[in-house]
């Protein structure tokens, strides 16, 4: 069994891991590190790229295009390794990337996962939307990062390279505990893709595990490889999803206190999408609402049984404000001018 598996999930990506796998191969050579690509029933020809390019690394075929959550839950079960790294396709990694987070793992017990600084792969010298130096929830459900609230992306100017606890690790490069990654569900298959990484971080804290930013390690994220931040599907996931997270991870008696403030804060979202034009956006937020109404009875025993393993309820890495009211009322564009 090796130590660490860095697992890339590909759809259709040949373009991508020619472009990035030259730099993984290179800056990952620890003997105990396996390399793996789960691909995600392509159609393009990346299989037979990657057996006749880099016949080193490990090739799991799925048979179908299972989405980003269950498509990694079908490939990591079939790998044994004391850590994961979930990395996506369009991510660069550079010299030393992987040890700082494989040594911090091992010497901090507590810690189930944790995340290297993400950086803009198309302009550098700035963090990356989804995941930046760490992420975070606030007390309504909406997630930002140190160092990006909404559209609002900071320059690096290392204002947040130490390291700190975090609510949520990115799905573009998350480094986690095998044993905990099972032992919390995985990632959950019916969001598809779009919050998953947050609601099985959410199961982590809530079960008694640590989740930290590293920022001593450097990644790059292309982002929007796969749905550009204005697609109206991405817009429905994402809004569904949140509503289908909050439902599982909160008590009945909190939920319906963030549910009627949610309803009145989302409907505002879709109004502003019809004042930018985006209708279709528009939309996608009455759909996200009609289906999470029509499916949340499925998400009950997932519920009890997030409730019944819980061991810590008040999580420190929630923001107990409204991150809407500080950006939009109080003008609070970065992180550093919260008040935690």
């Amino acid at each position: 069994m090796k130590k660490v598996a860095v697992v890339i999930l590909n759809w259709n990506g040949r373009k991508l891991l020619e472009q990035f796998l030259p730099a993984l191969v290179a800056d990952t050579t620890a003997d105990d590190v396996e390399l793996v690509v789960a691909d995600n029933g392509s159609t393009d020809d990346s299989l037979v790229f990657l057996e006749q390019a880099y016949p080193q690394i490990t090739r799991i075929a799925l048979d179908q295009n299972f989405g980003f959550a269950e498509g990694y839950n079908r490939a990591l079960k079939q790998i044994r390794a004391e850590y994961f790294v979930l990395l996506n396709s369009d991510v660069l990694v550079t010299e030393g990337w992987l040890s700082p987070l494989v040594d911090y793992m091992d010497t901090h017990a507590d810690v189930a996962a944790v995340q290297p600084k993400i950086l803009a792969y198309r302009n550098r010298t700035f963090f990356e939307y989804a995941g930046a130096s760490g992420g975070f929830l606030d007390k309504y459900g909406y997630p930002f990062c140190r160092g990006r609230i909404f559209g609002d992306v900071e320059k690096d100017d290392g204002q947040y390279n130490v390291p700190c606890d975090v609510f949520w690790a990115s799905g573009a490069c998350m480094f986690i505990r095998s044993e905990a990654y099972f032992a919390c569900g995985g990632l959950d298959a019916t969001f598809f893709a779009h919050m998953e990484e947050i609601d099985l971080c959410w199961r982590i804290l809530s079960r008694g595990h640590r989740i930290v930013c590293l920022p001593v390690s450097v990644v790059y994220h292309m982002g929007g490889a796969t749905l550009n931040e204005e697609n109206p599907h991405k817009t429905f996931l994402n809004f569904r999803n949140n509503l289908l997270m909050l439902f599982k991870n909160l008590s009945d008696k909190e939920f319906k206190k963030v549910f009627r403030i949610r309803r009145l804060l989302d409907f505002l979202a879709a109004v502003h999408f019809l004042l930018r034009g985006k209708s279709a956006n528009a939309k996608a937020v009455r759909k996200a609402y009609h289906e999470f109404n029509a499916i949340k009875h499925n998400y009950i025993s997932a519920r009890l049984e997030n409730h019944a393993k819980a061991v810590q309820l008040n999580i420190q890495t929630i923001y107990r404000k409204s991150i809407l009211f500080d950006y939009y009322l109080l003008a609070k564009k970065t992180f550093s001018k919260l008040n935690f």
